[in-house]
């Protein structure tokens, strides 16, 4: 079992027209995936909160789309979810991945597609975890 830490990685999503690479936000401390993307206007790029099988978006500024993987990084399902919804709990669903709305169909993130997930710079020091779909 893979441990993550608090940090930034890469989301690497292979596509029919290539590779995309996609600056990461990770979010595993209780702490950084009850804040998520709470009071930003926006975000660069995509969050990860792990663990974690379902989101809200109480008190959100912008809508979002939402990707629920697997263990193996294997999307489960997508979703765009407005501020001010709960989302339903996704069985088997162990991290969630969160960007502007939108921006999952343009980096080809859909159910049934595995992607890669690697951290590249942890907080405070700590040694991270990479997690590959492949």
């Amino acid at each position: 079992m893979r441990t993550w830490r608090d940090g930034d990685g890469t989301l690497t999503v292979g596509t029919v027209s290539g590779v995309r690479e996609v600056p990461l936000r990770i979010a595993a401390s209780y702490r950084a995936r009850t804040k998520g993307l709470l009071g930003r206007d926006g975000i660069e790029g995509a969050m990860m909160l792990t663990p974690c099988g379902s989101v809200h978006t109480f008190r959100m500024r912008f809508p979002i789309d939402v990707a629920y993987l697997d263990r193996k990084f294997t999307v489960l399902a997508v979703r765009t979810m407005k501020p001010g919804r709960l989302g339903l709990p996704r069985p088997r669903a162990r991290h969630v991945v969160e960007a502007e709305a939108g921006a999952m169909e343009r980096w080809g993130v859909r159910p049934g597609v595995r992607v890669e997930l690697r951290a590249t710079a942890p907080a405070s020091g700590a040694s991270g975890a990479s997690g590959s779909g492949a």
